[in-house]
């Protein structure tokens, strides 16, 4: 969440000239409701079923820059789908960058709450072994240009 997963795997893919996919944006164009409506309505078991469906459908797909949501590696499913179907890439950041770069938007679900500094390192704790189980490659994004991200991402590809 707010490591630039999406703004950085845009311009990748228009650097290696392949097609982009985010999971969230196709659930959002399979539902026709936004991902906030998705957790309102079935919570975040229901949206975790939608992206495993997703993930499955997209991991299918040859030359792609696939974007995915922070949550994605929760499923042992998606873990394997992921590592077994690509080069995956670990964009991090710290609780700092995180917070600053998550307020400036409101539509995360799982940021709904008072205390979004304790929210995001509970998350990290859950999360990071769970990214660097399957990360190829980490990439850190604080203090770092979506410009810097991707030539970062491209000179490991190349090697």
């Amino acid at each position: 969440m707010g490591v630039g997963k999406s703004t950085v795997g845009k311009r990748l893919a228009k650097k290696l000239k392949i097609d982009f996919f985010d999971s969230d944006q196709e659930i959002v164009k399979k539902t026709g409701v936004d991902i906030s409506t998705i957790f309102e309505y079935e919570g975040e078991k229901g949206f975790r079923e939608r992206e495993k469906k997703i993930i499955h459908e997209l991991c299918q797909l040859k030359n792609i820059v696939l974007a995915t949501g922070g949550g994605v590696v929760l499923s042992k499913q998606n873990r394997e789908l992921l590592s077994t179907n690509g080069i995956v890439f670990y964009l991090k950041a710290s609780i700092e960058t995180i917070l600053n770069r998550a307020k400036k938007e409101n539509s995360r679900p799982l940021l709904k709450t008072v205390n979004k500094r304790e929210r995001i390192s509970e998350l990290l704790i859950q999360r990071v072994p769970l990214y660097e189980e399957i990360a190829s490659h980490a990439i850190n994004t604080d203090r770092h240009t979506v410009n810097w991200a991707v030539e970062e991402i491209l000179k490991k590809i190349q090697k």
